[in-house]
């Protein structure tokens, strides 16, 4: 039982290896660095546990096209399509044209397109053209809002709110046009 324990622990096993071959000085020595740096690659992995900073998309920025990360994005320039991330704050000087999907989304900027979020918190700096679909919403006062919101328990997962949506939408078109 205990050779079992050596055998399913590294580090141990790779100690006993130098002490085994003292006849060779230089073959140790090189042994015992490699032992050292294969030591060094098992504590890498569980060593970064800090979370990395924020992506930034900077104010001179233009993207068109989808972004997608499972990490933070901060948005200061212009994006046309879609953001899905973990933590998504909208600059002032931030344009979206598109649909954004995050677990918390924080919009200083301009927004036109739906916005899902577990949540969702408007700045009093906010402009949001379009459907918004969270869990727990906040609106501070001086934010500019035109569309609905709607509260779900599963914001992010886009199967119920597209069946209700479009619903929604031609219901709210057809008064238009029967006002017309």
């Amino acid at each position: 039982m205990f050779s079992k324990s050596k055998i399913n622990e590294p580090g141990p096993k790779q100690a006993e290896t130098p002490t085994a071959t003292p006849a060779s000085s230089p073959a140790s020595s090189s042994s015992s660095s490699s032992a050292s740096t294969g030591a060094s690659e098992y504590s890498k992995p569980a060593a970064p546990k800090a979370k990395p900073p924020a992506s930034l998309l900077s104010s001179d920025l233009h993207i068109t096209g989808n972004v997608k990360t499972t990490g933070d994005i901060q948005v200061e320039g212009t994006v046309e399509g879609d953001i899905r991330a973990h933590l998504l704050t909208i600059g002032e000087s931030a344009t979206i044209k598109g649909e954004i999907t995050a677990d918390d989304v924080v919009i200083n900027g301009r927004i036109v397109g739906r916005v899902r979020g577990l949540k969702v918190r408007l700045t009093s700096t906010a402009r949001v053209e379009g459907d918004i679909i969270h869990k727990t919403i906040a609106i501070e006062s001086g934010a500019h809002f035109e569309g609905s919101v709607q509260r779900q328990d599963d914001p992010l997962s886009p199967g119920k709110a597209a069946q209700k949506a479009p619903a929604h939408a031609a219901a709210t078109v057809v008064p238009a046009k029967a006002e017309g």
